[in-house]
């Protein structure tokens, strides 16, 4: 058989969300660094996360990394993170499952108990420890860069729903923090559509009313991802929470566009980001563990270790852990008569079609 591609990768989740590492099939891209490499992608490259992320090879909750070699001495690995609407910096589920898939299948060699390792991400070097028992990896730690808020308890006007009073915090991307009480949601799985309809409201007027960008690398901007928040369901947590990833942009006009997945893990970054916000109140120490449960009840355990600044904000520097696991190896191929080289999305499950 002749294919115009063939792409291999491992699958993975970390704590319920899906994380597809490709480990073969694709060359090194330009770049002097990670977040370069990342921003070629964006630019010329962005077929490939078309491919992998769209139907039929993927779905609207569906992740992506692309390990590359490391422009950094100290790395081991790099990795390029690719969602359904960007390309983040950063992503703690996506961190989880690369580590898994290094250690697991051997591209990175694993010592028991503990392996210690740097990825280069394109916010820049994760240090990784990963517990490792009869070369399975049980659990990932990772230091994360710094977490900082940039708002706290900032009134918004979102239409349908008033004033919305938010945080917006960075833990490897920019997040909109919402309670979740005054809409009179609990963030259990059935209110999924809800859950999702408000959060994206509330980004999408948080991304106009609340600029915001990394003082460290302006080309990271804006708000792209909203977390709904809550108290815990059960004793030994510290809070719930649900993350809603946008599966196409909003039209204000057109209420079926307000579309967007539920992360379905207790969202790493998202647990740092909502760190750094608690510490921006008074709410959060160092040195205390704060673990996070997720919309399917799945935890990750996040702790703040120091303080630091980063531009013109206090920041914090917070770790995660949490674990995943393997579900596939797989071989994604291209025919040369396919219609759908890049995939496609249809308005039942996507909110729209095409592009």
């Amino acid at each position: 058989m002749q294919f115009t591609r063939m792409i291999t990768a491992v699958d993975a989740h970390a704590c319920g969300e899906p994380g597809r590492v490709i480990t073969g099939g694709v060359g090194d891209v330009p770049g002097k660094t990670m977040f370069e490499k990342m921003q070629w992608l964006a630019r010329n490259g962005d077929g490939l996360r078309k491919l992998m992320l769209r139907e039929p090879r993927g779905y609207p909750a569906a992740n992506c990394n692309l390990l590359l070699p490391p422009t950094r001495p100290e790395a081991q690995a790099g990795y390029v993170i690719m969602e359904q609407t960007e390309y983040p910096a950063m992503s703690g589920t996506n961190t989880i499952c690369v580590a898994t898939v290094l250690l697991e299948t051997g591209i990175v060699p694993a010592a028991e108990p503990v392996t210690r390792l740097t990825l280069e991400s394109p916010a820049g070097l994760i240090e990784v420890e990963a517990e490792v028992s009869a070369g399975r990896v049980t659990k990932v730690t990772f230091r994360n860069v710094p977490a900082f808020a940039a708002h706290v308890d900032a009134p918004i006007e979102v239409q349908g729903l008033g004033t919305v009073r938010v945080d917006v915090a960075w833990g490897g991307m920019f997040y909109v923090i919402a309670d979740a009480e005054p809409f009179g949601l609990r963030l259990v799985p059935e209110e999924a559509r809800e859950i999702v309809r408000i959060g994206e409201m509330i980004k999408a007027a948080a991304r106009e009313q609340l600029p915001v960008a990394h003082p460290e690398n302006p080309a990271i901007h804006d708000i792209t991802i909203a977390e709904l928040t809550a108290r815990p369901s059960r004793p030994g947590v510290s809070g719930r929470n649900a993350v809603v990833v946008s599966t196409g942009e909003l039209d204000w006009s057109r209420p079926e566009s307000w579309t967007g997945a539920l992360d379905r893990s207790p969202c790493g970054t998202g647990t740092c980001a909502r760190m750094a916000a608690l510490r921006a109140k008074g709410k959060l120490g160092l040195g205390e563990d704060f673990v996070h449960e997720g919309i399917l009840g799945t935890t990750f355990t996040g702790r703040l270790i120091e303080e630091t600044r980063v531009g013109v904000y206090r920041a914090v520097v917070p770790t995660l852990a949490g674990r995943a696991w393997i579900t596939g190896f797989a071989q994604y191929v291209v025919e040369p008569d396919d219609p759908f080289p890049e995939g496609f999305t249809v308005g039942d499950i996507w909110g729209r079609a095409g592009d």
